[in-house]
């Protein structure tokens, strides 16, 4: 009885239409979702869902269409029969694991630097319906002054964030006790779709989750993490799986260790120092490219593919030549910024918070359509009642 009333609850589930103006999203702050049921005529047949990575996520080298892809055994001709075998047994492994996902939630209630409601609710909505149907989904949130750690190091850390949100409320279309109600709907929208929700004080959600990851690893788990933050990057493994959102795409899109391979030649342990050269504009954090404009992704791959990580590469730098006459002058005059950006960049796996048995059982969906409709028609009646024009970014 149980598994008819779930299979019905996939196939109306999937028989939901979300649609929405292209004119607007995702870089307005008003889009237009609706939602229709159709009823079934025939007994569904429930297939499983493919999400593709959209191509532009990878290099031009090379091209991934499937959430799963092949392994490097795979590709390359004339490969070793035992590895096959061994790499085939491991993924099988793999492949029994449960898989727990953690929901990054602050970072899908921005579009870009700019709250938005709207943009929680769509992709919410695709996470639910297209990506983890029972799985186990723990959202977690960010803590009260959670990015104070952060801040003290580089004080331009997430500061374009707050002057967004700032500007929002000169103008009045973003009143501070809106944003407050604006969590709580959140919130009530996570507790109804029964996904638990973590929230440390003085922490951010990344570290939370970094946190939690490990835990759920060493319990023989799965660890999927459900963001567009590239910080996440540094945690990938065969054990550890990101999804992220795709507004081109309007879809969901797996990125795995395989993927991160075939995109920099590299080991994702090499991740957070690469990053500390790029830097993070939407975090605030400025690459080494901002006063050294020939120093880029190029010089800083091949650098750190010799020497495995930025401190070593540091060290290295201040006892001989490492590189051209520029890439040595960069290193040695701010060695000091790109140590501060490592600090920045790098997820804490320390944080006080333990996972919960109840937490690791598989989510129960049936309201998930209910307490969704009901946030989207709330937003949309809200956004009629204010009548609030589109956002002007010149003003």
């Amino acid at each position: 009885m149980a598994s008819q009333i779930q299979a019905n609850n996939l196939y109306h589930r999937r028989h939901f239409l979300v649609t929405l103006s292209n004119a607007d999203y995702p870089f307005g702050t008003r889009t237009s979702l609706s939602i229709s049921a159709a009823k079934p005529r025939t007994k569904p047949k429930l297939k499983p869902q493919k999400l593709s990575i959209c191509s532009s996520l990878l290099s031009s080298s090379s091209s991934v269409s499937d959430k799963n892809p092949p392994d490097a055994c795979e590709e390359t001709n004339g490969a070793d029969a035992r590895t096959s075998d061994s790499q085939s047994i491991q993924k099988e492994k793999r492949m029994k694991k449960k898989r727990v996902f953690f929901l990054d939630v602050n970072a899908l209630c921005y579009q870009g630097n700019t709250r938005s409601l709207h943009s929680f609710a769509h992709w919410i909505f695709l996470f639910f319906s297209q990506v983890s149907l029972s799985d186990p989904v723990i959202a977690v949130v960010d803590g009260e002054r959670g990015n104070e750690y952060r801040k003290q190091i580089l004080p331009s850390y997430k500061a374009n964030r707050r002057r967004f949100s700032q500007h929002f409320s000169s103008l009045g279309r973003f009143p501070r006790n809106r944003i407050g109600r604006s969590h709580k709907l959140v919130l009530n929208v996570l507790h109804g779709c029964n996904v638990p929700v973590v929230k440390i004080e003085a922490h951010e959600a990344d570290d939370v989750i970094a946190t939690l990851v490990e835990q759920v690893i060493s319990r023989g788990y799965q660890a999927v993490v459900a963001s567009p933050d590239k910080d996440f990057r540094q945690l990938l493994s065969q054990d550890v799986q990101i999804v992220m959102p795709m507004p081109k795409c309007n879809r969901w899109s797996f990125y795995t260790l395989n993927h991160y391979i075939a995109q920099y030649t590299c080991d994702p342990q090499s991740d957070l120092s690469l990053r500390c050269f790029l830097g993070d504009e939407v975090d605030g954090v400025p690459g080494i490219q901002h006063f050294v404009p020939g120093f880029g992704r190029k010089t800083a791959l091949k650098l750190l593919k010799k020497h495995g990580s930025l401190e070593n590469l540091l060290s290295a730098a201040a006892v001989r030549t490492v590189g051209r006459a520029y890439a040595q002058d960069a290193l040695m005059k701010y060695a000091d910024h790109l140590r501060k950006n490592y600090q920045v960049l790098s997820l804490k796996r320390d944080v006080d918070v333990q996972i919960e048995d109840k937490w690791l059982s598989g989510r129960n969906c049936c309201n998930d359509l209910v307490v969704l409709s009901n946030f989207i028609n709330l937003l949309r009646d809200t956004e009629n009642h204010d009548g609030q024009s589109k956002y002007d970014p010149n003003g």
